[in-house]
């Protein structure tokens, strides 16, 4: 059905909180990917990629055969409990999410800059140049 663009994406999702307080404990976490922003900045690419809520301890990037791939992994638990000893509360959270990129075969580690701060990974890395293959030329001798 469709729904006049008013709405947004989440028509329904909240209505209903107010009815059902604890409705939010059992909805699915937002599956968006990493937002990711790719700039041609001439000799070399930029890459950023917002990633709010990870440190950097939790994101990995790795190089393998001409391909980027960027890692990040959470998990939080958050324990609470009475003055027994028993639980009110027990909730856990895993997340994983995982791009990758091709950035060409002769890039190499080294040629590879990142950085992270304030939620967002920098990471700049060179183009990689065609080089279309030149034929040599080869005299023919003639008897």
């Amino acid at each position: 059905m469709l729904m006049p663009s008013i709405f947004g994406d989440n028509f329904g999702v909240d209505l209903f909180d107010d009815f059902f307080p604890y409705r939010k404990l059992h909805t699915i976490p937002d599956q968006t990917p990493i937002k990711t922003d790719i700039k041609d900045l001439g000799d070399h690419y930029q890459l950023e990629m917002e990633l709010p809520g990870f440190g950097k301890d939790d994101i990995q990037a790795e190089l393998k055969e001409g391909y980027l791939t960027v890692s990040a992994e959470k998990n939080t638990s958050n324990d609470e409990k009475d003055e027994e000893g028993k639980y009110i509360r027990r909730e856990r959270y895993t997340g994983k999410y995982q791009r990758s990129f091709y950035v060409g075969k002769h890039v190499t580690q080294e040629d590879i800059q990142a950085s992270f701060k304030d939620g967002v990974l920098g990471i700049t890395f060179p183009k990689e140049e065609a080089k279309p293959k030149v034929e040599e030329k080869k005299l023919i001798e003639i008897q």
